[in-house]
């Protein structure tokens, strides 16, 4: 059985600014690249030759997070179980903001990124990312009563909320289209603090993390129903995947043989992630696939999986 553990020297490492440790860093990595782009050898060969993998994490409840200091969560579940299934025993984690997850793992800072990361035609073009390994809707953590009555990104917009978001998360990029006011945090529990502070109105993140925010705290808080974010009438279907380096087609690809026999198994895939809170509506449907995500036609994928995803009527 894998198991999982989150490197101690992450926080150190990640203060450091130096030339030396960005040299240091891309050499703890598996698949540092070399000068050229490329990797000395095959990275899972290599992996299986270590024995473990660095998977980057946000700490983002429930995906991928520390709980007492072991790495967990439903990402890490899933790549212990595949890279397992690859020979790759251990999964250790390295904590980072998430608008760096992606310049880490281009910079060889760490092998993938485990975060449920959102699959973005501009992200696409950066790395590369698995098969949908989860769906996700959205929803808003809002003080006790919800005052504003949100329900959906037009009804922030309509109430001229300021509304807290992750840093470099698709709900961003909600509120850049739509014009809402924002102020971008570099955690969840860092958007949960803006709200009850009165920094913002609201909390905008998956349904799902914010509902395990929900039971964790005291605080005079709730959590609207969940919605399927719009964008001038077009549904944002949202999946989150594993993150690979651009060039690690044949790393990505072993992973996605291993992953699409679990998604296609319910039980399985409610077996690896239904602790951490998941249930069978946040499994992939058929036909949602990475490249038609990152190809960013939504309203022709809308139409297109309406029946599986409930949107046809």
């Amino acid at each position: 059985m894998s198991r999982s553990s989150v490197r101690p020297l992450r926080r150190a490492v990640f203060a450091a600014g130096s030339a030396l440790a960005l040299v240091a860093l891309a050499a703890c990595s598996s698949t540092a690249p070399d000068a050229t782009g490329g990797n000395d050898a095959d990275a899972l060969q290599q992996l299986q030759d270590d024995g473990s993998v660095t998977v980057a994490f946000n700490g983002e409840e429930p995906y991928s997070f520390e709980d007492a200091g072991d790495l967990t969560g439903a990402t890490i579940a899933l790549d212990q179980e595949i890279f397992g299934e690859l020979g790759v025993d251990d999964v250790e984690g390295v904590q980072t903001e998430w608008n760096s997850l992606i310049p880490g793992l281009t910079a060889g800072r760490y092998d993938t990124v485990s975060a449920g990361m959102s699959i973005l035609p501009e992200r696409c073009e950066q790395a590369l990312f698995s098969e949908p390994q989860i769906m996700y809707t959205t929803a808003f953590l809002v003080p006790e009563g919800n005052p504003d009555n949100l329900t959906d990104m037009q009804s922030a917009q309509d109430a001229g909320v300021k509304l807290a978001v992750l840093s470099g998360a698709i709900e961003a990029g909600y509120a850049n289209e739509l014009g809402i006011d924002k102020i971008e945090v570099g955690a969840a529990q860092d958007g949960l603090d803006a709200v009850t502070s009165g920094r913002a109105d609201a909390f905008a993140l998956t349904a799902i993390s914010l509902k395990t925010l929900e039971q964790k705290t005291d605080a005079p808080i709730e959590v609207t129903d969940s919605f399927v974010a719009e964008l001038d009438g077009v549904p944002q279907i949202g999946a989150g995947a594993e993150v690979f380096p651009k060039g690690q087609e044949a790393l990505r690809d072993a992973y996605n043989e291993k992953l699409a026999e679990i998604v296609a198994d319910e039980e399985r895939w409610l077996e690896i992630v239904g602790p951490f809170g998941f249930t069978a509506a946040e499994r992939p449907v058929e036909g949602l696939t990475t490249e038609k995500l990152c190809e960013g036609d939504l309203e022709s994928l809308a139409e297109e999986l309406a029946p599986e995803l409930g949107l046809d009527g």
